[in-house]
């Protein structure tokens, strides 16, 4: 099951005091950023969190849970109702995230 575009937006709209919050869609789920980085993944209106320590200290549980089968456990975020909560982890594991590698142009052939 994909996730709602309702739901999608909502997570946006909660996460948005940690920076510019976007989503892509991805193999009928969405991975969600903060500027321009990768920090987790919507899939079922659901939000998974990439697991890092600063994370980890802000979490008011732990539930890591893969969010597709065959994937590495995510912090499952339950509570997506508190934008203050939200955005402060947000904020942590954005921090903690490499920065995204350069994108490589495709060479025109001859």
């Amino acid at each position: 099951m994909a996730c709602c575009s309702d739901f999608v937006q909502y997570v946006i709209d909660q996460c948005s005091g940690a920076g510019e919050i976007t989503a892509k869609k991805m193999f009928g789920d969405y991975g969600i950023y903060c500027n321009g980085k990768i920090f987790g993944l919507l899939c079922d209106d659901k939000l998974y969190i990439k697991p890092t320590d600063s994370g980890r200290a802000l979490l008011k549980s732990i539930d890591l849970r893969p969010p597709y089968p065959g994937a590495k456990d995510y912090f499952y975020i339950a509570d997506v109702d508190n934008r203050e909560y939200l955005s402060a982890l947000v904020k942590a594991t954005y921090h903690e995230l490499p920065e995204p590698k350069p994108k490589k142009h495709k060479q025109k052939k001859a």
